[in-house]
């Protein structure tokens, strides 16, 4: 059933914000008309998206997109706080500038240069629909003049919505089905502004303030569609911390940050952006193998770690860390041997897996206060690496090996108590044991 014009809201001119691929930011403002007050594309709420797009908006809902905020993220929270200010208030400045975090984490407020993340629901969405949907041309991440241009001012952006495949991922019956999903009367598509047929069911001044076009751009089917927040940011005196894309440049990989990230279900690409907080996507990064050999009254235990991954694990946020748990176990069960008591930070270096920045003293510093990386033993792309542990053989009847993997550094989880459990607890992402037999 045709829609009555009267009827025609911006919730349903914006309907298929997201049924193309991935995208990102819009620098360029586009006025709409909501409730006869102008609104900037960049204001309009992810809900609007909601009405046709259910299961997209609870995927993306859920992510750390649409958690990205110092309001939401509560460890992005954390440092915004300490290093910018608190983010409900208006103006902040960091050394006269504005603030270079929020062109990534809040990029509709970094459009409209505001530091108030709560005065627009579009700026507390952070990585909202629009935000990923209005990206025309990835600039790179330095400017003509080689200073660094982060999240939306690494881009072109355009007053049209953009899409990897405009309006359809799928051609015949499986874009049917596409279609019948999102659009309730079956024959409008507010992307288009008519129906299949080419007859416009808007006036010619409805359709100047609420139709929404959509536009082709195949950057979406490319990494650089990612790349503006996630290729490389430094801190204020310039020591590298995310650096993401820049591995995965160094890898001259084939993939695309989409095709682990956003896999396609449905005929429709998985808006949940799976990445480190996610136990399940962890859990495929890394391929965990044990075996022994006995030299003497000694057991040699190799454990191998494949990183399965065309970039570094753990990569992005620099205190990102995982460690390896050897347990020796007797018959009955109970503990004969450790690879460490506490922590292998000090212990073990080589059973821990970490970027280590630090101060001119050499001393382990926080990401905004680090002046050096002085050492990095992560998983490079696609590496393998072998672990040997030596261990008395008496006593022996199986060996256990364990990665685990954490948010945050040690230290740092002492410091930031106050954060949910789930953030500072480590979490196991591959094991394996070997038995040895009981041994006298």
């Amino acid at each position: 059933m045709r829609m009555l014009r009267s009827t025609i809201t911006l919730a349903h001119s914006l309907a298929l914000l997201v049924i193309a691929g991935f995208i990102t930011p819009n620098t360029v403002i586009r006025a709409a008309q909501l409730n006869g007050e102008k609104v900037s594309i960049h204001h309009v709420e992810s809900s609007n998206c909601k009405e046709c797009h259910k299961k997209i908006y609870g995927q993306w809902k859920g992510s750390m997109h649409a958690n990205s905020t110092a309001l939401k993220d509560p460890i992005h929270g954390a440092f915004y706080q300490q290093v910018i200010g608190d983010p409900l208030k208006e103006g902040l400045r960091k050394n006269g500038k504005y603030p270079v975090c929020l062109q990534c984490h809040a990029p509709n407020a970094a459009k409209d240069g505001k530091t108030k993340l709560d005065s627009k629901a579009a700026y507390s969405e952070g990585i909202n629909c629009v935000a990923c949907h209005t990206l025309k041309k990835f600039k790179g991440i330095k400017s003509p003049s080689s200073k660094m241009q982060l999240g939306i001012s690494a881009y072109e952006t355009s007053t049209i919505l953009q899409g990897a495949n405009a309006f359809l991922h799928e051609q015949g019956e499986a874009g049917d089905k596409v279609r019948a999903a999102i659009e309730e009367s079956g024959d409008l598509n507010p992307h288009l502004g008519k129906d299949n047929q080419g007859n416009s069911y808007l006036s010619t001044e409805d359709s100047k303030a609420l139709d929404f076009p959509m536009e082709k751009n195949t950057l979406f089917q490319t990494s650089n569609v990612c790349m503006g927040c996630h290729e490389r940011r430094n801190n204020f005196l310039g020591v590298p911390l995310c650096a993401t894309g820049d591995e995965f440049i160094a890898d001259k990989s084939n993939e695309t940050c989409q095709s682990c990230h956003m896999p396609v279900n449905d005929g429709v690409m998985d808006h949940s952006m799976e990445g480190g907080h996610s136990v399940a996507m962890l859990r495929r990064s890394i391929r965990l193998d044990i075996s022994s050999v006995s030299k003497g009254d000694k057991l040699a235990v190799e454990v191998t770690l494949k990183n399965n991954q065309p970039h570094n694990v753990p990569t992005a946020a620099p205190f990102r860390n995982m460690y390896i748990k050897v347990t020796a176990l007797a018959k009955d069960g109970s503990v004969v041997w450790r690879n460490f008591e506490k922590h292998p930070m000090k212990e073990e270096p080589k059973s821990y897996f970490y970027y280590h920045l630090a101060d001119d003293e050499g001393n382990l510093a926080t990401p905004p206060k680090a002046t050096q990386v002085v050492a990095d033993s992560r998983l490079r792309a696609y590496e393998k690496r072998n672990i040997v542990y030596e261990m008395p053989l008496k006593g022996l009847y199986s060996v256990r090996a364990e990665l685990y993997y954490n948010l945050l550094w040690p230290g740092l989880v002492k410091k930031l108590n106050h954060l949910p459990d789930k953030l500072k607890s480590a979490k196991r992402i591959a094991w394996g044991e070997t038995v040895i037999g009981c041994i006298q």
